[in-house]
């Protein structure tokens, strides 16, 4: 599927960075730090953030988007790299990231609690994720994501599933979502942003 779509003219959710990440990344991220994007697909947060000095590594399942990451961080003049990987698979290392970004990263329920079991052990002590995913009630809406509850997540599962993380947000909110042609209008979300106790 996502090569598929990734292989549409354009770019599918557009080329500026999810607004989340963009109003909170440079207040959250540790200045410069080493930075793992998940199921980072055409590549605008990765880039975004390598724009502002982070070093990072995006990994995704499909090629064809990765190939349009590399594209446009060189149209921004700066590098990142990319990884071709199933999450299901992926190695995140232990320690390893000051900052590890979810936006979007929808998978089924048993490989997200052991991903996200990954990312607390992946972090380095005072590391911080940043996170944005869609709740079950966007199913209401219809205006992104996945077409099934079962693929997305609410707060009370996010809390167990990253346990060890300290909270220093974390919502479920209405908000309105404009990247490209598959995120568009009001959307039910959830975010979070959690650290790792130094």
């Amino acid at each position: 599927m996502w090569n598929q779509r990734y292989s549409e003219p354009g770019f599918a959710y557009g080329t500026e960075p999810n607004d989340f990440l963009a109003a909170n990344a440079e207040r959250y991220l540790p200045s410069k730090g080493e930075i793992l994007c998940l199921a980072e697909g055409e590549g605008r947060n990765a880039v975004f953030l390598a724009r502002l000095g982070f070093r990072v590594t995006g990994v995704d399942s499909s090629a064809v988007g990765l190939e349009k990451a590399r594209k446009l961080s060189e149209q921004h003049g700066v590098g990142i790299e990319t990884v071709v990987a199933d999450l299901g698979d992926f190695d995140l290392g232990v320690e390893r990231w000051d900052g590890i970004v979810s936006i979007w990263c929808h998978t089924p329920a048993i490989l997200r609690a052991r991903l996200h079991r990954a990312v607390v052990a992946a972090l380095r002590p005072g590391g911080v994720l940043l996170l944005e995913s869609y709740t079950p009630k966007q199913l209401e809406y219809k205006t992104g994501g996945p077409p099934t509850a079962e693929l997305m997540m609410n707060l009370a599962a996010g809390r167990a599933e990253l346990a060890g993380l300290d909270f220093l947000d974390a919502e479920e909110k209405l908000r309105e979502v404009r990247e490209g042609r598959y995120h568009d209008g009001m959307s039910a979300v959830l975010q979070v942003i959690a650290q790792k106790p130094a």
